[in-house]
């Protein structure tokens, strides 16, 4: 008859094989891994290409209204070649990322705040909420007004549209952390700025990365939406103005090259940035297969 102490011990290891994630080493190689992560989206771009050059070919639209692909890929192409399509993503993206860490020292306490203390949750809850659903681009105008047209009014645009989402993510992370958890660190002694920084950011962790995804997509369309409508020498040209020269100048291929330029910028830092960060906390979590 087997004893109790070896029951609780298969009990246990059993347990902890539950918990372990399961080994990369047993799934598909790294080669097999990243074609099956490249080819679907490749494939979906030829797809969508090809169906573009067929509308082209038939000839629904003006040519000034739907141009070929290799009109647009020469422009693209022209803009790369001397340089200017790197200056453009430069201008944007260093004051996007710049505002954006802004936004998360702002947004960080402010949801810390709002998600502890019911008074401030009452009071600016709604608030947050509504300023979320607001259309960024309705801070251009007011952002102009003040601070004229500069660097400081696409900050101020930047911060109204990212700073509710980041705060809004991390007060939903928190609201499902499960209670037994802050009680614990109430009596190993942990304070409040102790709790906040061991228990409450890392089991919020998921909630508070949701609202990050979302504050830099909010950043970035607010970012865009300043640029193309306040343009001056003292701000540079980003991608935004180079979007407005082409609708200026009633050039297609150039507008549909800064929006692929905007696309790419947006698929890059959610494949180098956030993709990652989600994997490593599915990860922690022993959720990688979902990754």
């Amino acid at each position: 008859m087997p004893r109790l102490d070896d029951l609780d011990a298969a009990v246990g290891a059993g347990l902890d094989a539950l918990d372990t994630p399961p080994e990369d080493a047993e799934g598909p190689g790294r080669a097999a891994r990243l074609l099956r992560a490249v080819l679907p989206p490749v494939a979906f771009l030829v797809l969508v290409i090809a169906v573009w050059q067929a509308l082209w070919a038939a000839a629904f639209w003006p040519e000034y209204q739907l141009p070929a692909p290799l009109a647009v890929g020469g422009e693209l192409w022209t803009r790369v070649a001397d340089g200017e399509a790197l200056g453009f993503v430069w201008t944007s993206v260093h004051r996007a990322v710049f505002g954006f860490l802004i936004a998360i020292v702002l947004a960080t306490p402010l949801g810390l705040l709002v998600a502890k203390v019911r008074l401030v949750r009452s009071a600016l809850g709604p608030f947050l909420s509504g300023l979320q659903s607001l259309p960024s681009v309705a801070w251009v105008p007011a952002a102009v007004l003040w601070f004229g047209v500069s660097p400081t009014a696409m900050y101020a645009v930047l911060l109204l549209g990212s700073v509710p989402s980041i705060a809004n993510g991390l007060v939903a992370g928190i609201d499902q952390i499960p209670p037994i958890l802050p009680r614990v660190g109430k009596v190993l002694g942990a304070g409040r700025l102790k709790a906040s920084w061991h228990i409450l950011l890392p089991a919020a962790l998921p909630g508070y990365l949701a609202g990050l995804k979302q504050g830099w997509a909010f950043s970035w369309r607010s970012l865009m939406a300043a640029e193309i409508i306040a343009t001056s020498p003292l701000l540079g040209k980003g991608l935004g103005a180079y979007l407005d020269d082409g609708r200026t100048l009633s050039d297609m291929p150039t507008v549909i090259s800064a929006i692929v330029l905007i696309l790419l910028v947006g698929v890059g830092i959610e494949l180098l940035v956030f993709r990652p960060l989600e994997r490593s906390v599915l990860r922690a979590r022993g959720l990688s297969g979902s990754a």
